[in-house]
């Protein structure tokens, strides 16, 4: 939901403001909102990093990175963009350094008259959430005139009982709805799409239950590896890494009831309750619902490259999954007996995003394809590369004997059309400063997927994997993933239509 206002006023305070996130995300995603006019000129943006910079050096990294980032030479918004920044070096064990940017953020609120506004962005490890709250509140800087919001990346926590001590901890400085936990998926267009194609659409509105679907696939393929996260990977694996959060936040909005208004909190409400409907699975049946992989070595877009097991820093016996697979039961009235299977990996043949909903069958649906097997009518979300929806149909074949052939109704976001859409962080950032938490997740939607999470991971931390590796790197994935929607008489449709593994 957007909140229309007044461009907003605010002074933006990046931990971590030297790293990566902020380089590649942030400051192109706010140089974008400057160029729109969606930023007025009363905001600051003060980065916070441990690195000895003058402001002059870093206003100059910010224009590097937006100019790398967003592939543009020179830009006549660059200069007046970048004086709207300001560094403050900083060691978050040294008090006295949350004291001396208390200073620098009252000069910067009357210099830009930004009504005492402050957002404070997490751009950091985890491990110091907790500890730059506590001492932002201890040092003043949360005691102010105006709003304050705290914004903070994934991952929150590593289980249920580490995520509700970081809850525990923020909540002594920020109440829930000061909150912001970030789940770039849920800034993306087509996401944010879900929501209006069911609700304003009385063409699936109707059949959007189990009567009319057989199952929802939702995939999310990665080509690239683990890179320079492997410390952090090691750790957590694709389960924490890419289930937890994106993969049941896109479950939640595709299983949702309406909700009675198109409000943040009846909106986070009905996605509650689909997570607290997650069918939970006992240890001796995690095995028929989930399956694991590792890739192995093997070629990606033409290049060949070292599988898990290889890469630098990587435990050489290491039982980290790079690979899930899952059949989720949602047990309510709308959804009893449909699976909805969530696919994610790293080192597969095709970078994709994908929703598909797969409709039952209907008696007389006479046509066949090469492989024997009827051709269901499908509808396909694709969430990126390229943005769009698919309708698959079936007409009347071209010619005088007739018959049936399957059609497609095609919506794609063409690229003059997509020079002006917002970028996740884009999208995200924006919706911080009108406050605005609706594409945020609440603590309760949090805490709810790593109840259900928790015990998976349990479980394959206690197993050792006999097949690891057990994917090439450039495939669609281990074998145990499509047998495990055989079993059930179906086939991922991540695949090129109508192909099969």
């Amino acid at each position: 939901m957007t909140i229309h206002q007044s461009p907003p006023s605010s002074v933006l305070v990046i931990f971590g403001a030297t790293g990566d996130l902020a380089k590649r995300k942030l400051y192109p995603a706010l140089f974008k909102l400057y160029q729109k006019g969606h930023l007025s000129e009363n905001f600051a943006v003060v980065g916070v990093a441990r690195r000895q910079l003058t402001v002059e050096q870093f206003r100059g990294s910010v224009i590097e990175s937006i100019r790398q980032t967003l592939n543009i030479d020179v830009d006549a918004n660059m200069d007046s963009f970048s004086r709207h920044f300001y560094y403050h070096p900083f060691d978050v064990d040294d008090d006295s350094a949350f004291s001396q940017l208390k200073d620098r953020l009252n000069e910067l609120d009357a210099r830009f008259n930004v009504s005492g506004n402050r957002i404070f962005y997490l751009a950091m490890a985890p491990r110091f959430f907790g500890t730059v709250a506590v001492k932002l509140k201890r040092a003043g800087l949360t005691n102010i005139r105006g709003w304050k919001r705290l914004v903070i990346e994934k991952p929150f926590g590593h289980d249920l009982r580490s995520a509700q001590q970081l809850n525990d901890d923020i909540l002594q400085v920020f109440t829930e709805n000061e909150i912001y936990r970030i789940d770039h998926y849920l800034g993306k267009e087509m996401v944010q799409n879900i929501e209006v194609i069911r609700f304003a659409n009385a063409l699936f509105e109707p059949l959007w239950n189990n009567r009319f679907i057989s199952n929802i696939q939702i995939t999310s393929n990665e080509t690239l590896g683990v890179g320079d996260r492997v410390n952090y990977f090691e750790k957590s694996g694709t389960l924490r890494d890419m289930v937890q959060n994106h993969m049941l936040q896109m479950v939640s909005l595709l299983a949702m009831e309406p909700p009675s208004r198109l409000n943040t909190e009846e909106i986070r409400s009905e996605k509650v309750k689909v997570l607290r409907s997650l069918r939970s699975l006992p240890p001796e049946e995690i095995d028929h619902y989930f399956v694991r992989g590792q890739y192995d070595e093997g070629f990606v877009n033409g290049e060949r490259v070292v599988g898990y097991r290889d890469e630098d820093r990587v435990d050489p016996h290491s039982n980290t999954e790079t690979f899930v697979a899952g059949k989720l039961m949602i047990d309510n009235f709308r959804w009893a007996g449909v699976p909805f299977y969530i696919k994610t990996g790293k080192r597969l043949a095709k970078k994709s995003t994908q929703i598909v909903v797969e409709f039952k069958d209907i008696p007389m649906n006479l046509y066949f394809n090469q492989s024997g097997q009827k051709g269901p009518n499908l509808l396909i979300m694709n969430i990126q590369p390229n943005e769009g929806m698919i309708l698959h149909l079936n007409a009347k074949k071209p010619g005088p004997k007739g018959g049936t052939t399957p059609i497609s109704l095609e919506l794609t976001h063409h690229p003059v059309h997509t020079m002006n859409s917002r970028e996740s962080y884009e999208s995200l950032l924006l919706d911080c400063m009108l406050g605005d938490t609706t594409n945020f997740t609440s603590w309760d939607e949090v805490a709810l997927s790593w109840i259900y999470v928790d015990p998976i991971s349990l479980f394959w931390s206690n197993q050792k994997s006999q097949d690891f590796p057990n994917y090439k790197a450039g495939s669609i994935g281990p074998q145990s993933s499509h047998d495990l929607l055989a079993k059930d008489g179906f086939h991922w449709w991540s695949l090129p239509y109508n192909e099969k593994p």
